[in-house]
C-alpha cells in the first residue's frame, strides 16, 4: 500500500545563484557522506549533484506528508548510490522508499514514493 507521493522540481541557475551568495547552503543540505562525493566533482556536476539532492529531500518529506521543517531536516536525510550508481533514501528509513532523480540542462526532479 502507497503511504505517500512526493515530487520536487529545481531550477539549476537558481541553486547555483544560492551557493555563490550563500556557500553555507551546501552544508545546509548535503550530510557529511553527500559532502565526500560532492567534493570529488566538477563545477558543472555539483550544480546537478546538489540539486538532485535537493529534489530528493524536499519530494522524500512531502512523500512523508511533512515537509522541510519542524519534523524532518535536509540533514536528517541522506541519499546515496548503490553500486550500479541508483540513487536511493538511506535514512531516516530505507525499506519501502522509491527514488527517482532526473536532470536536464536547466532543472533536475526527483519523485519518492513510500510503501507502507
Amino acid at each position: 500500500m502507497i503511504k505517500g507521493i512526493g515530487l520536487d522540481l529545481v531550477d539549476l541557475d537558481r541553486i547555483q545563484k544560492l551557493v555563490e551568495r550563500q556557500p553555507k547552503f551546501v552544508e545546509r543540505i548535503l550530510t557529511s557522506e553527500e559532502k565526500k562525493r560532492y567534493a570529488t566533482l566538477s563545477d558543472k556536476r555539483k550544480v546537478e549533484f546538489l540539486s538532485g539532492r535537493f529534489a530528493a529531500k524536499e519530494a522524500f518529506a512531502k512523500a512523508m506528508g511533512t515537509g522541510i521543517g519542524t519534523h524532518v531536516s535536509f540533514q536528517d536525510i541522506e541519499v546515496q548510490n548503490d553500486a550500479s550508481g541508483k540513487p536511493y533514501i538511506s535514512k531516516p528509513i530505507q525499506n519501502g522508499v522509491h527514488l527517482s532523480i532526473t536532470h536536464s540542462t536547466l532543472t533536475a526532479a526527483a519523485q519518492v514514493i513510500i510503501e507502507e
